[in-house]
Order: C-alpha cells, then structure tokens, then sequence
C-alpha cells in the first residue's frame, strides 16, 4: 500500500488553485504520453453547497469525460488513448463565486501493477491461513442438563 501511494505521489500532476466567478470557466491542461489513466481532483475549500460541472477535454476539444459535482472534494479518472494535451474544463453556473483547487494527473496505472499484485498475493494468503485455521476449529458444547 506505501508502495502505491509513493508511486501515485511521485507521479506527473499540475495543479492550480482559481476564484471562479458566476457563469464562468477555468482550464488547466496538461501534456500526456502514451496510453493510460488519468484523474482530475476537484476541492472546494469553502464548500455550502454549489454545483460545479466538469469536463475532460482531448486535442481536438472532444469531451472524454464530464461530471456534475455537488461535493466537497471529487475525484474522478478518465482514460487516454494516445499522446496529446488534455485539459479539465470546470464551470461554476451558479450564482455565487467558488474557491477552487484543481489538479489534472497521470494515475501511473503501469507502475502500479507490480505492488497491486503483491498486495493481491497477500491478501490471498491471509484469506487462506484464516480459513485453514477456522476449518479446524471446535466449539466445546456444555452436555445438556445432566440430572
């Protein structure tokens, strides 16, 4: 698990942090290689309520992904098939100004695979080490009232 989370913390990510006026929008783009999953995180600081609406945008401003957000802190992944820059798009069409932090990453999803498998394999041997312990295991019952 401290494996994962090193190899998500380390991995490539902008942020920014906006005011978003009413009917507004913000962008944030970020060049990515190859084939893989990203994310995008959406927090509102001071959060009483508003909708915000989110998309994921491609090269060619093809929506990939979009999401109404009514949360505090929203994560949400997308994947990209090819090299390019993608860009988060966040609107605020309510009718109060938002505090906003964005941040647009690459998941790292290949360098993930090695430690989600030995997490798999260890899960795996706790399961069976509880089940051989428990396939085993005998419940003295009282004898019933013996006169």
């Amino acid at each position: 698990m401290i494996w994962i989370s090193f190899v998500f913390v380390q991995g490539d990510k902008i942020s920014e942090e906006t005011v978003l006026e009413s009917s507004n929008s913000h962008d944030l783009k970020m060049n990515f290689e190859g084939k893989g999953i990203g994310y995008y995180k959406v927090f509102m600081p001071e959060f009483s309520g508003e909708q915000i609406f989110v998309q994921i945008l491609d090269n060619n401003q093809n929506t990939i992904s979009e999401e109404s957000v009514q949360t505090k802190m929203s994560v949400g992944y997308f994947d990209f098939e090819k090299s390019g820059s993608y860009t988060v798009k966040v609107t605020n069409p309510s009718k109060n100004q938002i505090n906003l932090q964005v941040e647009l990453g690459d998941a790292g999803s290949e360098v993930m695979i090695p430690p989600g498998i030995i997490i798999l394999v260890g899960a795996v041997m706790v399961i069976f080490t509880s089940y051989m312990k428990l396939k085993n295991y005998k419940i003295e019952h009282p004898d019933k009232n013996i006169l």
